[in-house]
């Protein structure tokens, strides 16, 4: 989603800016030869290379059909796209790219992931207690998201740790597991999350421990905003 979600350029809060301004209303529609299914009651209903992307300020990305390819679905036309139709994302069971598994919206071809080993510090602390204190980390960069560290639990106090029943997906990083802190009387659920198994451009973080700010004291040397 990054040129629509978080800081990308037709979000509503960019990172930087166009010289001169586009409209609020700016839509962009470009073809999209990858191949995308999707499946209902078992069966495959959609499967075309024709589609396209449609990027719309403050929406999440979107596929857009040739009618044939949605016949019998519940569909509306893109204005942007004469011929083209939009079906929304709860109309079928299981939507899929080049046979992976898609979940909340199509992958970005503009959204990229770099994991980066770096001496930047990440100290954690929990009620006083500090969860880990080390400068071996990796600095993840993704579009349109702020950097963010990642620790191998090898640095981790995972002693006080145990995995909750919290699971988010992304498709960039894979399905993440999250983390809860018990210190003595003290739980704070979630404080942490980690990708079992990430797709290949998030490897190097794979079972690597990142840490909620909003949930500990997190220090995290990263660039200035």
């Amino acid at each position: 989603m990054s040129l629509v979600a978080g800081r990308g350029p037709l979000s509503s809060d960019p990172a930087g800016w166009f010289s001169p301004a586009v409209p609020d209303d700016v839509v962009y529609v470009e073809p999209h030869p990858r191949r995308v299914q999707a499946l209902r009651g078992g069966r495959t209903i959609i499967d075309t290379e024709r589609s396209l992307l449609v990027h719309r300020r403050n929406h999440p990305l979107s596929y857009a059909f040739r009618a044939e390819d949605v016949d019998g679905l519940p569909s509306q036309p893109v204005s942007e796209a004469p011929g083209y139709f939009a079906v929304p994302w709860d109309a079928v069971d299981t939507w899929l790219e080049e046979g992976r598994t898609l979940v909340h919206y199509p992958p970005n071809p503009y959204h990229r992931v770099d994991c980066r080993p770096t001496q930047r510090r990440l100290r954690v602390e929990v009620v006083g207690s500090t969860l880990v204190d080390t400068d071996d980390t990796v600095i993840v960069f993704e579009t349109a998201l702020e950097p963010r560290l990642y620790v191998d639990p090898a640095y981790v106090r995972t002693d006080v740790l145990r995995q909750s029943d919290t699971s988010t997906y992304c498709n960039y990083k894979g399905t993440a597991t999250y983390w809860t802190a018990a210190i003595g009387d003290t739980v704070v659920e979630d404080v942490g999350w980690s990708y079992p198994d990430p797709p290949p451009e998030s490897l190097p973080i794979k079972g690597f421990l990142s840490f909620d700010a909003t949930r500990a004291e997190v220090f995290a040397e990263l660039p200035a905003s």
